[in-house]
Order: C-alpha cells, then structure tokens, then sequence
C-alpha cells in the first residue's frame, strides 16, 4: 500500500511513503529519533560539502507542488533542502510520528552523481533513514 505525506507547511510538496503495516505503531521512541535526526543531519552535512546547499529559496508556489519530490517544480535537491530536511526536522523536534516507510535513497541514486565521492554519500545518508524507517514496498 502507497499513502502520500504531505511535507511542506501548508502545501503539498509530497513524498511517497509506505505503510508497513496498518497496525504497526507509530515511531516515536527517542532511540528512534535520534538517529533519524543523525541521518537527517548528515544529509544536510553532505549536501553541503558536495557544494550543493542554495542560498535562494524557491517560490512558495514552487514548494507547493502536489507532484512526489515536486518534481515539476524543484530539483530533487532543492526538494531535499526546502521539503525534506525541514520537514523531518520538525517531525523529529515534535516527537514524532514518523512516516511509517521510506524509499527515498532509490530516487537519490536516480537524480544524483553516484560516481562522485559526495553525492554518493548523500545517497548512503537517506539510505541509512530509509533502513531506519523502513523501505516502502
């Protein structure tokens, strides 16, 4: 099963999750937590060190996309910068929940350089929280 989670305050920047089960509990436990904001930072760290932070942040229109990844509207960069880090951040910063599957390293290795040494990390940083939420099917 696909649920869409929406991402960005008051649009609907989405990225696709899966559910892993319909009873499965919601993942808020600190030990959990922690080390989805570990994983967040470090996607945020690599981004920056691959030289591949922005400065200018696009339109709210941009943001607002309905499309997975605002695809139509934003690189998968900018989506992970504008979209994700934050709304991760603020998931974690509230205690949870968080989505209750993942998949997001797989569209990383499609729209990133995976034989450059820092996009590559990138890839192995949302990898490591798809592991830890768990891969949507």
């Amino acid at each position: 099963m696909v649920a869409v989670l929406t991402i960005a305050s008051g649009g609907y920047g989405h990225m696709l999750v899966g559910q892993s089960h319909p009873h499965a509990p919601p993942m808020t436990d600190s030990q959990t937590l922690h080390r989805a904001a570990d994983c967040v930072l470090q996607v945020e760290h690599n981004l920056r060190t691959a030289d591949l932070w922005q400065a200018d942040v696009p339109s709210p229109a941009a943001m607002a996309s309905r499309t997975p990844f605002c695809a139509d509207t934003l690189t998968f960069v900018q989506w992970l910068q504008f979209i994700f880090v934050p709304r991760m951040r603020e998931l974690i910063e509230a205690g949870g929940p968080l989505p209750g599957a993942s998949a997001i390293a797989v569209m990383a290795e499609v729209k990133l350089d995976t034989d450059q040494a820092d996009q590559a990390r990138i890839v192995a940083a949302l990898a490591d929280f798809d592991a830890l939420i768990g891969v949507s099917q």
